[in-house]
């Protein structure tokens, strides 16, 4: 059993990452060890030539890590984290889907995928969490 009953639960506490929640992401989907995250793209994620910022994956990305590792094990710090940006994120609406790969006893390891409308590739991010 996760850390939160009910989809509802876990946007309120999730809530409290306001740097994500602020810029508009928002939570789809959780279970045991995944969630699914998303953003409608605006012009305040546009970088200065137009395309948009890649800390604008990163973030959607890191907060879907957030999400299934804190469900999995409250609390999990990121430890070590990267990301490979695969294609332009162009307008419309991203996802990110988290999914744990390992569950250690005081690590684990996810992989986030973050996919445009289309479902191409966006970004691949890695993260392994620190279990507190």
């Amino acid at each position: 059993m996760g850390t939160f009953s009910t989809l509802e639960e876990a946007r309120e506490y999730f809530k409290g990452d306001r740097f994500a929640t602020e810029n508009g992401m928002v939570l789809d989907e959780f279970d045991e060890g995944s969630a699914v995250c998303s953003l409608e793209i605006g012009e305040r994620h546009k970088n200065a030539n137009g395309g948009i910022m890649g800390g604008v994956m990163f973030t959607l990305a890191d907060f879907a890590f957030a999400v299934a590792a804190n469900n999995k094990h409250m609390p999990t710090v990121a430890q070590q984290v990267s990301i490979n940006y695969l294609n332009a994120a162009k307008n419309g609406k991203l996802t990110a889907r988290a999914d744990c790969v390992k569950d250690g006893k005081t690590t684990c390891v996810y992989i986030v995928d973050v996919t445009d409308d289309s479902g191409r590739s966006i970004a691949r991010f890695t993260a392994t969490g620190f279990k507190l």
